[in-house]
């Protein structure tokens, strides 16, 4: 069959005509092939005449997190036609956070390329997103951002808590601390397993502050989400509830002519880091909200997290920071309530998918539970959640959830103890040889976007198992891979740039005096700048891990943690020329002999 005469470019820039209407109201050839079509699905010529509504369904046996979306998906069209649009469900590739390999965040800008393409290309005039899964909601913001037609996103929910022997339970801090206990000898196997069928006890994603809670956050917080949708836990009749208002007002956004970049700017991007540094929000949602920032056209430095960190009190008691999880946080009023606490450091003028100004959505927000959501004036901590660390060993920057360090690692200065790669790490760690002991500083190398492949969350570096039956529970950890938003510990990530492409990092030997200083926002290789010039002389580049497909593709066009990690053919072009320009002559600048 031929292609439609309609560009994507005439149709996106069509003015107040609906897209859906090029489609079926057309008395063409095309139009009576569309019409034709339709109606043999069972719709009407009366529905024809309607909005469209695509609803995104991201549901998937292989993804935990959406095992309950074909439910909500029924609500949603619900919404839908009762607002007098037509709903029409499609799929996409969808990211199970506990299944794939070697790490979602292969697969993130891969999402992203297809939602937007099945956005841009199917006779839609606005869409639900539905997402949960730590990489679905920002691949989906990311696409919205840049296809740019109505959008709302409804995510799937929190798990309920996890319940043990009276204790609550959460996906996935507690994964670590059953496991860490378990390698440590403290619990037997068949109390492992009691543990692994107590912990995730319902639909739903991570139930503590994790990537996915903190991604449900920001996409509330930057204004895509209907108030209140972030924090209802999955099995919740109001769940439901919120499923059938976002097709209600999906209608109401088409009508309205209210498009994701009259919603996500500059502004309210600014709003999205509030909210997660007042959360004590995962450090992921950095290179998330910098790719969408850059799908907007706009750049979105580390210094500008660090600095609204540094001026918005941690008030967020839950875990893995705190003591409280998602469940507690929605009885006590969820991001609303929060965002009313925070309301003096927002910027309340911002548009949302309400229809309304975030000061507006504000008015009847309030706080049930103090000792979840603190005051302003009587916070957690002083700072944010995220500080961003400076110095030679990352000189682009580099990571660290400063609420879940333990208290006498925020200042330390130790020798470092070397990984070459994760392969490295998981075959000597254990080993009781390894010179180590707890004021070392755990390095692992090439485990950044290029080097792992993709940058997977293993920045977690286990404590060796001969410090683990002398008590100890943390150290110093740097690497320049990620890390799941539900780890806790001492641990440095998203060191730029990374070891794979001549970072800094690459360079560390074993027995490099290493100083951390978080106050002062200092990490530092203790070694001269004639040294490292010497090691670099010898350095070799890793071999790529893909010759053929998407993972070469991902190797060659990913670009480094600082930049969000999306690939550089998908920025805006002016951008793209602005920032491969920077990195070149940082890139020059820093390894000359890659060049």
């Amino acid at each position: 069959m031929a292609e439609c005469r309609d560009s994507e470019e005439s149709v996106a820039e069509s003015g107040d005509k609906l897209k859906s209407e090029f489609y079926f109201q057309e008395k063409d050839l095309w139009g009576f092939i569309h019409r034709s079509f339709t109606k043999s699905m069972g719709y009407t010529e009366e529905d024809l005449r309607k909005p469209v509504i695509g609803i995104c369904n991201t549901f998937s046996e292989l993804n935990k997190c959406h095992s309950h979306f074909n439910e909500l998906v029924d609500y949603v069209k619900r919404g839908v036609w009762q607002a007098g649009g037509v709903p029409m469900e499609f799929p996409t590739i969808s990211i199970g956070e506990p299944y794939v390999k070697p790490t979602t965040m292969l697969l993130r800008n891969l999402m992203a390329m297809d939602t937007e393409e099945m956005m841009k290309g199917h006779p839609i005039d606005g869409v639900v997103l539905l997402g949960g899964c730590d990489k679905t909601v920002p691949a989906q913001l990311m696409a919205a951002a840049s296809a740019n037609i109505p959008a709302i996103v409804l995510t799937g929910g929190p798990m309920l808590n996890g319940r043990l022997g009276g204790r609550s339970l959460g996906a996935c801090t507690d994964c670590y601390g059953f496991t860490l206990e378990h390698k440590a000898g403290n619990i037997s196997d068949e109390e492992l397993a009691v543990a692994e069928n107590a912990i995730c006890r319902s639909d739903g994603h991570c139930m503590v502050m994790g990537t996915a809670s903190t991604m449900a956050s920001i996409a509330e917080a930057i204004g895509m989400a209907l108030p209140g949708c972030a924090a209802i836990p999955a099995p919740d009749s109001r769940r439901r509830h919120m499923s059938e208002r976002t097709g209600k007002q999906i209608v109401e956004l088409v009508r309205q002519g209210i498009r994701p970049r009259d919603i996500m700017t500059a502004a309210a991007i600014e709003n999205a880091i509030t909210v997660t540094m007042a959360s004590g929000g995962s450090t992921n949602a950095i290179i998330h909200l910098i790719a969408i920032s850059q799908r907007l056209g706009m750049k979105l430095p580390l210094e500008t997290f660090d600095r609204i960190s540094s001026q918005t009190p941690f008030i967020l008691n839950l875990r893995p920071s705190g003591k409280y999880q998602m469940e507690e946080y929605f009885e006590a009023g969820g991001v609303p309530a929060l965002m009313k606490e925070l309301e003096p450091l927002l910027h309340g003028d911002c548009l949302t998918v309400t229809g309304r100004t975030v000061a507006e959505n504000l008015v009847q927000a309030v706080t049930l539970d103090r000792d979840v959501i603190r005051t302003l004036e009587e916070p957690l901590d002083s700072q944010g959640g995220i500080a961003v660390l400076r110095g030679n060993l990352a000189p682009d920057g580099a990571l660290i959830k400063q609420t879940a360090v333990s208290a006498h690692l925020k200042k330390h200065i130790g020798r470092a103890v070397v990984f070459e790669s994760p392969a490295d790490l998981n075959e000597r760690i254990d080993d009781p040889d390894l010179v180590v002991d707890e004021n070392s500083v755990l390095v692992l190398k090439n485990a950044g976007p290029k080097g792992a492949p993709a940058m997977p969350e293993i920045g977690q570096i286990p404590i060796p198992q001969k410090l683990l039956k002398q008590g100890i529970r943390d150290m110093v950890r740097i690497s320049d891979a990620r890390i799941s938003g539900t780890s806790y510990g001492a641990l440095i990530v998203h060191a730029a740039p990374e070891a794979a492409i001549g970072g800094t990092l690459a360079l560390v030997q074993d027995g490099d005096e290493i100083e951390l200083d978080i106050s002062v926002r200092r990490l530092e290789l203790k070694v001269s700048d004639e040294e490292l010039a010497r090691r670099r002389v010898s350095w070799q580049a890793p071999k790529p891990h893909y010759d053929r497909g998407y993972g070469l593709l991902f190797h060659e066009r990913v670009l480094q943690a600082n930049l969000g990690c999306d690939f550089d053919f998908l920025l805006p072009a002016e951008l793209r020329e602005e920032l491969l320009g920077e990195m070149e002559s940082v890139r020059k600048m820093e390894s000359p002999r890659l060049n």
